[in-house]
């Protein structure tokens, strides 16, 4: 029936077909069949020859449905085909070339074919969309880099931005970590003479004679001191700013070092009944800044003191730990005091930060003790770590790394020192 509708129309679409939907093969398809109602082949052409097997299993079974259009992906074991005229139509000569496995892209539709209203076959039509494909990958390629592009043109943009910002930001801190540097430099002139003078004063024997006028110059000399050892912080850490204080690095016996400071702060401690406990070898060889050091363990030996009640205890244990790459200084002070709270454990080490404002004024503190610790602790390229219980203590512990030629461990011996 096909033959007949095709030899009588010449291959052409009658009249009274016109009406129906009706696809017919294009220069830039890549497959069309025409198969009759039983699903043989009646003609038909496609790109490349080698391919109609797997093109007929596609449509093998496919009863389009009205405007259907199919997406499949067709993996071909063949050479590559190229035309030699692109201008030909489909059944012009090809050349082969070798080639790997391909995947090609094909949208498909097809159209049933009616002659007298009786149902004669059915129209497949294929076309390649893998360069389309092929142009949307590129295309999503080159829009994220452009993205990625974009987004390092602005984030430079906002580098420079924030940095001429900064500007203005900088120079200001630099004017008062100057002024903050050359007042404290200042006021230490003034402060020891006052200090001097109230010295004198108390040795004058109608200052000994009255009792309200050694008390007054009692409580000046009291406060003289306090604006002292606040101006010497705040210049201490100007300094660490500027980058103007120099670690010295010697090897020496940090034994001693540590009784004088136990030494120092011993009437402190009395005046509290507050027993304090040294731990420390023998020798205690290490490599660093002796004063720095010197001055750590005093601001944390001041600091427990202060914050432990009448009775407590205070331990100082310094241990040096060796290994074959380098050897690390042990620095824990330990203390039964009022604690900290854990939200506190970051912020007790930033300037003139105070957990309980009214108890640190009742003490004499200034919030700047620990900042100044944590200074010289970074400066020594180590780390120092808080841990605390409410109402139990809390313990200070520093890790210093350095590098001396002795390689074992030091052992321990304690020494109480007791104050009552």
């Amino acid at each position: 029936m096909l033959e007949d509708y095709l030899k009588e129309n010449n291959g052409m679409i009658p009249p009274e077909s016109q009406k129906q939907e009706a696809i017919t093969a294009g220069e830039n398809q890549f497959f069309y069949y025409v198969v009759d109602s039983k699903g043989q082949l009646i003609l038909g052409n496609e790109i490349s020859p080698r391919l109609r097997p797997d093109l007929l299993n596609l449509i093998q079974g496919w009863v389009p449905a009205h405007k259907e259009i199919r997406h499949e992906r067709l993996r071909a074991a063949r050479p590559a085909w190229e035309r030699h005229d692109k201008n030909k139509k489909m059944g012009g000569k090809e050349s082969f070339q070798p080639s790997e496995d391909i995947e090609i892209d094909l949208i498909m539709t097809g159209c049933p074919i009616f002659y007298r209203d009786q149902l004669i076959g059915t129209l497949y039509i294929g076309k390649d969309i893998s360069f389309l494909y092929q142009l949307l990958r590129w295309l999503l390629v080159i829009l994220v880099g452009l993205a990625v592009l974009f987004f390092g043109v602005a984030l430079f943009i906002g580098y420079l931005m924030s940095k001429r910002a900064m500007v203005p930001i900088i120079q200001a801190f630099t004017r008062q970590r100057e002024f903050v540097a050359d007042a404290s430099h200042e006021l230490r002139t003034p402060l020891s003479v006052m200090l001097s003078s109230i010295n004198a004063m108390e040795m004058t024997e109608s200052i000994e004679a009255d009792d309200f006028s050694r008390k007054l110059l009692s409580n000046m000399k009291d406060e003289v001191k306090r604006m002292t050892k606040l101006v010497s912080d705040l210049l201490t850490l100007a300094r660490s700013d500027s980058g103007t204080i120099e670690i010295l690095h010697e090897t020496f016996d940090f034994r001693p070092h540590a009784e004088k400071v136990i030494q120092a702060v011993q009437p402190l401690a009395a005046s509290k009944q507050i027993n304090l406990h040294l731990h420390v070898p023998e020798t205690l060889v290490i490599h660093g800044d002796s004063e720095k050091l010197t001055q750590l363990l005093y601001i944390l030996l001041d600091n427990a003191i202060k914050y432990t009640p009448n009775g407590g205890e205070v331990h100082l244990s310094l241990s040096v730990e060796a290994s074959e790459h380098r050897s690390m200084l042990c620095v824990v002070v330990q203390d039964t005091g009022i604690g900290i709270k854990p939200e506190d454990y970051d912020r007790i080490f930033d300037r003139f930060y105070r957990a309980d404002k009214s108890r640190s004024r009742q003490m004499g503190g200034h919030g700047l003790g620990l900042a100044i610790a944590k200074w010289i602790v970074e400066a020594h390229q180590g780390t120092i770590h808080v841990s605390s219980e409410l109402g139990k203590g809390s313990t200070f512990t520093i890790r210093i790394p350095f590098s001396v030629t002795q390689k074992r461990r030091c052992k321990v011996s304690d020494e109480n020192l007791a104050s009552g």
